[in-house]
């Protein structure tokens, strides 16, 4: 085989598998946004969980307080109502009696139906602090996870780095400029061709020049794509033994 055309073929897979390393790696802060986010939004169910909870008991602070007064003004009106001189005045003050009465048990009715809802609420804090105290756990293990998956794979760029530079200078300047301009122009230098045909843009080869190409002894490109092209010839297989 060429000499150029075996070194541009590895310098190919090298660049290949840098390139899958490096988008791995290039997901790492996406997956960390995500797993942040994940965090945020159990966060944020608790605290809402929280926030209702306290605008419960503070409306039923307010109700008990409204009661008070309402207690404080019923009693006033049945001292009042042992000083009122006609009976017009009296059934007045009946009446207004009966009309706080009315509003003594609202606010009871209301002030239980908060106590209900508290419970609720209550018990709605607990599960999602259950629920958040699982999630910064995960979140703890899958950062540690995937920290290390970053130093690993920052760890593997940097050879796969190296082994692309050193295979890179094995080759000559020529074939080199070559590779990176069509790598600039098409993503990947480098094609196999099989069945007569370039197998990245799948454009059918000339025969003489398929059957030249099998030789592998020089670099051609791809007339289509300007791909270079190499032939690797089938692994024979061995016939089963008796």
């Amino acid at each position: 085989m060429n000499p150029d055309l075996e070194g541009l073929i590895r310098l190919q897979r090298a660049e290949t598998e840098l390139r899958r390393v490096e988008s791995a790696l290039a997901d790492v802060p996406t997956r960390r946004a995500e797993l942040d986010a994940g965090v945020a939004s159990e966060k944020g169910r608790l605290d809402a969980a929280r926030e209702a909870a306290a605008h419960s008991l503070k409306a039923r602070r307010q109700l008990e307080s409204d009661l008070q007064d309402l207690e404080t003004k019923r009693s006033k009106y049945k001292g009042q109502l042992m000083e009122v001189k006609t009976n017009k005045e009296y059934t007045a003050m009946l009446h207004e009696i009966e009309a706080v009465e009315r509003e003594v048990r609202s606010r009871e009715d209301q002030i239980l139906a908060e106590m209900e809802r508290a419970e609720t609420l209550a018990a709605d804090v607990k599960r999602e602090e259950a629920e958040f105290k699982n999630v910064e756990a995960r979140h703890r293990d899958e950062t540690r996870l995937l920290d290390a998956r970053a130093e690993g794979l920052g760890k593997e760029a940097a050879r796969l780095t190296a082994e692309r530079d050193a295979i890179a200078a094995t080759i000559g300047a020529d074939a080199r400029e070559l590779f990176l301009r069509v790598a600039r122009l098409r993503g990947t230098a480098v094609a196999e061709a099989r069945d007569g045909m370039c197998q990245l843009c799948h454009v059918k080869l000339r025969p003489q020049m398929f059957m030249d190409l099998k030789r592998n002894d020089e670099v051609v490109q791809c007339p289509s794509c300007s791909r270079i092209l190499f032939f690797e010839p089938p692994v024979p297989v061995e016939a089963p033994q008796p």
